[in-house]
């Protein structure tokens, strides 16, 4: 029986409202100063409460500046990257846990080690592999020998050369294969009935039929959480785009917007813009969780074992 205490509950409802301060207070400012014009901000500061410019800062973000078709760029690159990282997770459960493996468990063990060595860790080698893909092919080539004796066959030695800085692809292939999806799929399949593969094939489904059939279906709230989580994630990257774009129209919004910020020493930042493409940046994550929170929640605990 759980005690009913007064001064547990005024405590208990004490922090709550903290926290709810904590969090609302940035987002109040952060909408109170878009509100506000530029020549405000400079009298007065940051606003405390709200004005009557915010929609025509937010029309000034979409004729100043290139957010806009950086937004577009964040949004193929979230997709893509929660769709493949689903796709690829989803497969590579499925082989560890209903395929006997016999490294098995090392293989797991090298997947969860890309948790704990993220992009910004070898963000320098990752760097130089997208600046030429072929860079292992011609490190091999290099090392074995082969590149000698073709030179001094055909007189040339052979480099093979493809960049994919700069381009949707480059910004998406480092970011999809990460360990976090593949345990979320994992300890999923693992709290269903063991037997459910043998009645299956009991039944005459193979091994792509079950996959199909079954697990897809059972598997719906799961691949909703992994896909919300890691699109959140490809939203707000913002180490890898700034390294891997280089031209404005490539980058994506999180990077375009802090290139807003003014470079010039003593020049004042025109908060009430850079605030009101802060929300329209956020305006599409936030309606992601909005819509998909139930799925979310339900995914995250359904896989615990």
């Amino acid at each position: 029986m759980i005690e009913n205490a007064r001064s547990i509950n005024i405590a208990a409802s004490l922090i709550l409202i903290v926290g709810i301060v904590y969090i609302i207070g940035p987002l109040y400012l952060t909408l109170s100063t878009a509100s506000q014009s530029y020549e405000f901000m400079l009298r007065n500061g940051l606003a405390w409460y709200p004005g009557d410019q915010l929609f025509i800062n937010i029309g000034r973000i979409f004729t100043e500046t290139r957010i806009p078709v950086q937004m577009l760029n964040s949004l193929t690159v979230a997709l893509s990257i929660a769709f493949f990282t689903c796709i690829l997770s989803f497969l590579t459960a499925y082989a560890l846990v209903y395929f006997r493996i016999r490294w098995a468990g090392v293989v797991f063990a090298l997947i969860l080690a890309t948790i704990m060595l993220p992009l910004d860790i070898r963000v320098i080698t990752t760097y130089q592999v997208a600046s030429n893909v072929f860079s292992p092919l011609n490190a091999v080539l290099d090392a074995t020998g082969l590149n000698d004796l073709i030179a001094a066959i055909f007189g040339a030695r052979i480099e093979f050369e493809w960049s994919v800085l700069n381009t949707h692809f480059g910004l998406v292939a480092p970011l999809v294969a990460h360990g976090t999806g593949t345990f979320l799929f994992r300890q999923f399949f693992r709290t269903l009935p063991a037997d459910l593969f043998k009645a299956a094939r009991m039944d005459g489904a193979g091994p792509i039929r079950f996959m199909v059939d079954v697990l897809l279906p059972l598997s719906r709230t799961s691949f909703a959480a992994l896909f919300v989580l890691t699109f959140l994630s490809g939203w707000t990257q913002y180490l890898w785009p700034l390294v891997a774009a280089s031209t404005p129209d490539m980058t994506t919004a999180v990077v375009g917007l802090a290139r807003l910020a003014p470079d010039q020493d003593g020049a004042v930042p025109d908060f009430p813009m850079i605030m009101a493409g802060a929300v329209l940046v956020s305006l599409i994550p936030l309606a992601m969780i909005a819509f998909l929170q139930r799925y979310l929640v339900q995914g995250l605990v359904l896989s615990e074992k």
